[in-house]
């Protein structure tokens, strides 16, 4: 049986409201009639929403619902001002039954049209998504089957890593195989806002529970009801907000700041943060009756240096999904800007892979890219400990920022010479120097031999250092 579309009429004239009542009825919609604008103001704000509304007032109930205006007056700013506050149509008294039937079925094309749209917009958003996440690694093959695994199970996921590796991905993959799919995915950011804000953003609000309260509003919860929230950063979240959280994952129900009327919700709750939970249990910051609560099942998302065989397809994603944005074709990278990408070790994440993309296809220069690269894991090396060359505080500034240059240059020329199998030429092109320039640096540096031979013969001295044949992060 076809659940009837509920319309609610608005009129201070009987005749009015019995006419139109009866009208609608005998088109098979259900009908509710009003004689004023504050007890339909009260109705809606106690959640009785209504799929049209037809009124005789100039007033904003709600600018999500479907409204009709009547009058008695066609004067065009009247028209203007109905429109201008929300009406979808606006009637002029006394009207036709077919003006009628063709206000409302705009009203419901119009209706359909956004809620279309925000499927669309929702479909692909979260295609987008699932299409970063790509298994190339034994990890993220293991993290591909435990999704498949837990996401038909409705119970709470804890999801951990660190900034940048793709929780959010790992979230929205978990709802797209669940049994919740066809409902809303709702992410919150819970380090994005105070405490107070936080509590009114996650369950709501009524009017006048705070100064600017000017209408009720509904929270993430109520918004996400039937579908999933994803709490990203939940250790940022206040202590107090924590014991109300475990509350409503407890009971299944809350209510809105200021509110008196508790409201059900049937929501799967998805988790995340980047912080040491067990440290931030242990400080108190984070509530460990919460956390076992959460924690029903976990999935540990690892950075993007350990499983670098996902960096090259990775970067292909980004680069053909920013190459589209942007209008440009897309470039083909080169192999030395490939390897040196499979050997950066990516402290950002897929987050840093991105915008290094972001900023390649918007440059369009492959050997620019390279040598930012480079410069890149340079600086990593020489802020690393057990990297950090120590100089003599009597040299001064000046000698101290010489000698990190140098060796910044060295190690570029050196990986350079290295990824071109000691070819000078290709070696300065990659580099973006003259053939000429390359052979004075090397003399300089004492890179007439490949590496492997001369850090095994070379004795290192004031004026060169020798290089580390490789390091782990």
């Amino acid at each position: 049986m076809a659940v009837k579309e509920k319309v609610l009429v608005v009129d201070d004239e009987p005749s009015i409201r019995k006419y139109l009542q009866t009208l609608l009825e005998v088109d098979g919609f259900e009908v509710e009639t009003l004689s004023s604008g504050r007890e339909a103001v009260k109705q809606i704000s106690e959640g009785q929403r209504p799929d049209l509304v037809i009124l005789d007032v100039l007033m904003q109930l709600d600018r999500t619902l479907n409204v009709i205006m009547l009058s008695c007056s066609n004067e065009v700013g009247t028209v203007v001002e109905a429109i201008r506050i929300g009406a979808h149509d606006y009637l002029t008294k006394p009207f036709e039954k077919s003006e009628l039937d063709a206000a409302m079925l705009k009203s419901r094309q119009k209706k359909e049209l956004v809620t279309e749209n925000q499927v669309l917009r929702d479909y692909c958003d979260q295609v987008t998504e699932d299409l970063s996440f790509l298994a190339a690694s034994p990890q993220m093959v293991r993290i591909r089957q435990q999704i498949l695994q837990i996401a038909p199970v409705d119970v709470p996921v804890f999801v951990c890593g660190e900034s940048g590796v793709g929780k959010e991905v790992v979230a929205r993959m978990i709802h797209l195989r669940s049994k919740r799919r066809n409902q809303p995915f709702i992410k919150v950011n819970c380090a994005a806002l105070p405490g107070e804000l936080l509590e009114s953003e996650l369950f709501g609000f009524e009017q006048g529970a705070f100064t600017g309260a000017v209408r009720s509003k509904p929270g993430k919860f109520e918004l996400a009801n039937k579908g999933t929230i994803f709490l990203d950063e939940i250790a940022e979240m206040s202590t107090h907000l924590q014991a109300k959280l475990l509350h409503v994952l407890q009971d299944h129900q809350y209510s809105r700041l200021g509110g008196r009327h508790l409201i059900e919700t049937d929501v799967r709750v998805l988790a995340a943060t980047n912080v040491d939970v067990h440290e931030a249990m242990k400080t108190g910051r984070f509530r460990e009756d919460l956390y076992y609560r959460l924690n029903v099942l976990s999935i540990l998302v690892p950075p993007l240096r350990e499983r670098t065989a996902e960096i090259p397809l990775l970067f292909r994603h980004f680069l053909d999904k920013y190459s589209e944005k942007f209008g440009k074709e897309a470039m083909q990278p080169s192999k030395h800007l490939l390897d040196a990408a499979l050997n950066y070790p990516w402290p950002g994440n897929l987050r840093e892979l991105e915008n290094f993309v972001k900023r390649y296809v918007i440059l369009e220069d492959d050997e620019g890219s390279l040598r930012e690269l480079v410069e890149m894991s340079a600086t990593r090396q020489r802020t690393s400990p057990r990297q950090e060359v120590t100089v003599p505080k009597e040299q001064g500034l000046k000698a101290l920022v010489r000698g990190l240059k140098d060796e910044a240059e060295m190690e570029a020329i050196a990986d350079a010479l290295e990824k071109t199998r000691w070819c000078r030429k290709d070696a300065a092109k990659m580099l973006g120097i003259s053939y000429k320039a390359l052979l004075y640096k090397m003399r300089q540096f004492n890179l007439d031999t490949p590496r492997s031979r001369r850090t095994a013969n070379a004795t290192p001295n004031k004026e060169s250092v020798a290089v580390p044949t490789g390091t782990s992060e």
